[in-house]
């Protein structure tokens, strides 16, 4: 019969001490509460000891979240262990998670104690925890690199002393999956009273192996991870949670095991703790990158369409992402091409799919994605192509704090250049005012809206605007760069669909 995971996520403490990743009091209470919508089973808010502000988190917490057991982190020590009580104290379910280093580097060079002080160390820390609560995990910092019989010494005596959880760190992510796999398994061996707590682990990602120690040590007899959203941590991260919760969900048939976790609530969490972090999820990062269910190769494009099963091994709705998307460049194929027409609301012969697809072939050689709005003008352009009768030659606008805003014009309107000037309450107002002045439209602004295509401070900015005149209406299409520029040519380009439709309207 499958067992359960404990997943026990660390993004507020181990994961917020990633450079960079601070935050406030406010931020991490957000995300505790879409880790309860997750459905992790325990958070660890903070280290109380650390800071005001930890302590002030680790309560917020403690005092909002009902869904999941709130843990606090401190070391081995009586005032550590106090003042993480003082903060934990109002959760449901109240954790104390104490720790102290048990390998002879740390021993010799950070703690500067005997191996026999620290076992008395380890059991006047969890009976003094014990006191306040009876959820009580003990964590032998630096486990890997310890002495394995010294280890299980440690162990028995943080569970003789009442720990109900043992955790094992790999802290400077130093095991290889046989290796901790063996540790594992000789701890359940030679721990006499191992029976009475949950074996633990919490891998560090430093030689990339975090998430397969994790599932190695599952296999050997582990039954809670720790665990961070996108798996930040100290350098280079902790096992990451998605990846984990993944493969245990997609691997049932290897891994006799299951989490409680709403696996549609990953992809929200991830995004979330991104945008608070200001650590950018990389896109080839597995479950939730941006590639993670993105298909451009012909050949994978076209599996996909025919059975999703043979390039997917999860959907991306299981995770909480709406779909897969084809990104569509210089591997796509033409099933692939003809699927994103049928999305933008294209039906065209073979022989017009033919035109259209050579000339994707030509930009996608030229561009590393080719995007939506250049689809649209491909297909615009070489199969319903509208005869120009405004064109726009350049722009020049002047705007500031001082300055009232003024655009500049030139345009070819019936091959004859006119230019004219005009003001408006911006730089893009006065812009599409001139315009407007020059092609003495009688039409009517009802919507403009931006979009930035890519990321960045120079990013390609794409205006879509809707006008109307009379009964009929045209949607334009601009990008650039230049938001101005961007929208002077979505007008432009909607002010000639307006003058096509109205010239067949009138039989032209």
């Amino acid at each position: 019969m499958a067992e359960k995971i404990i997943i026990f996520d660390t993004t507020l403490r181990d994961g917020e001490q990633s450079p960079g990743a601070s935050m406030n009091v406010e931020e991490k209470l957000r995300v505790a509460r879409q880790l309860e919508r997750l459905n992790v089973d325990v958070i660890e808010a903070g280290f109380p000891m650390a800071s005001d502000g930890d302590f002030e988190a680790v309560e917020v917490i403690a005092k909002t979240i009902e869904g999941c057991q709130i843990a606090a982190l401190a070391r081995a020590d009586i005032a550590d262990i106090d003042r993480a009580w003082e903060a934990v104290r109002y959760a449901k379910r109240p954790r104390i998670h104490t720790f102290i280093a048990t390998s002879d580097i740390h021993l010799k060079y950070k703690l500067k104690k005997t191996k026999e002080q620290v076992l008395e160390d380890v059991a006047r820390a969890v009976s003094h925890a014990k006191g306040y609560t009876d959820d009580v995990e003990f964590s032998a910092e630096d486990a890997t690199r310890s002495d394995l019989k010294y280890l299980c010494q440690v162990i028995e005596t943080a569970i003789e002393a009442g720990a109900t959880t043992i955790n094992i760190p790999d802290t400077v992510g130093y095991a290889i999956p046989s290796e901790f796999s063996q540790v594992i398994r000789t701890i359940k061996g030679q721990v006499p009273n191992i029976d009475r707590a949950t074996i633990s682990v919490h891998c560090h990602n430093d030689l990339g192996l975090a998430v397969a120690n994790s599932l190695a040590a599952i296999e050997s007899g582990a039954r809670q991870v720790e665990c961070t959203i996108n798996g930040i941590g100290e350098r280079a991260g902790n096992a990451s949670l998605e990846e984990i919760v993944m493969a245990i969900r997609v691997r049932k048939d290897l891994l006799d095991v299951y989490t409680d976790v709403n696996t549609e609530q990953i992809y929200p969490t991830s995004r979330l703790v991104s945008t608070i972090t200001g650590m950018v999820v990389q896109p080839n990062k597995a479950v939730v990158g941006a590639n993670a269910f993105a298909h451009e190769a012909g050949i994978h494009q076209d599996g996909i369409l025919k059975e999703k099963t043979t390039y997917e091994i999860m959907t991306p709705d299981s995770v909480g992402i709406p779909k897969s998307s084809l990104v569509l460049g210089k591997h796509s194929g033409r099933h692939a091409f003809r699927e994103k027409l049928k999305e933008l609301g294209y039906e065209l012969t073979s022989t017009e799919l033919d035109i259209a697809f050579q000339r994707f072939k030509k930009v996608a050689d030229q561009k590393k994605v080719v995007y939506d709005e250049d689809i649209i003008a491909i297909v615009e352009d070489e199969i319903f192509r509208i005869p120009d009768r405004y064109k726009l030659i350049h722009i020049n606008v002047q705007s500031g704090t001082v300055t009232i805003p003024t655009a500049t014009v030139q345009m070819e309107v019936d091959g004859r250049v006119v230019q004219d000037a005009g003001f408006g309450d911006g730089p893009v107002d006065a812009a599409l005012k001139t315009i407007q002045k020059i092609t003495k439209s009688k039409s009517r602004l009802v919507r403009f809206s931006v979009a930035a295509i890519t990321g960045g401070t120079d990013a390609q900015g794409e205006v879509t605007v809707k006008i109307e005149e009379d009964d009929q209406t045209a949607i334009g299409q601009g990008a650039s760069t230049d938001i101005i520029i961007a929208s002077a040519k979505a007008y432009i380009n909607a002010l000639n669909k307006l003058e096509y439709r109205k010239k067949r309207l009138r039989g032209l």
